[in-house]
């Protein structure tokens, strides 16, 4: 077990070499993007990334006070599943309707998993990077595309 000290460095020297190695990719606008902290244009959808022990995780969260329009946007993602599937190659992601946190209350989640990998172990680093790269990439992809729609439901 890591001490609160030894976690919080782990956390900072592991994102930040996340951050230096995302900064080698753009956007599929071309941009360069903080792929830590990804702008969605909406201010209650985001997109988090997740490490554990057991797995990490891209997810996407959407989190508006207004449990209809929670609804509005899940059906509308629905409608566009096979889209984001073919961005994230193939992979659906798992889709929960209905997740709930002490912290953020009730939202839906799409996420997209890497099992078996260890956030702490740093033979793991280079399988962890290259899937959030592949994901951030694809989801980008998908976002540029669609992102108007999604900003238009919001209004």
């Amino acid at each position: 077990m890591l001490t609160k000290e030894e976690r919080k460095e782990h956390n900072t020297l592991f994102w930040g070499d996340f951050n230096k190695f995302s900064r080698t990719f753009r956007s599929a606008s071309g941009k360069r993007i903080d792929w830590l902290n990804y702008r969605t244009r909406i201010k209650f959808i985001f997109l988090r990334l997740e490490a554990t022990n057991d797995y990490v995780a891209l997810n996407f969260d959407i989190q508006p006070k207004d449990d209809s329009i929670r609804q509005l946007f899940w059906e509308q993602m629905g409608e566009l599943k096979t889209v984001l599937t073919n961005a994230m190659n193939g992979d659906s992601g798992i889709w929960n309707e209905n997740e709930y946190s002490s912290v953020l209350g009730e939202f839906s989640r799409i996420q997209w998993r890497l099992d078996g990998v260890d956030y702490y172990n740093p033979k793991d680093k280079e399988k962890i990077f290259s899937f959030y790269k592949e994901k951030l990439l694809g989801f980008d992809q998908f976002y540029n595309e669609f992102n108007e729609i999604l900003i238009l439901l919001s209004k």
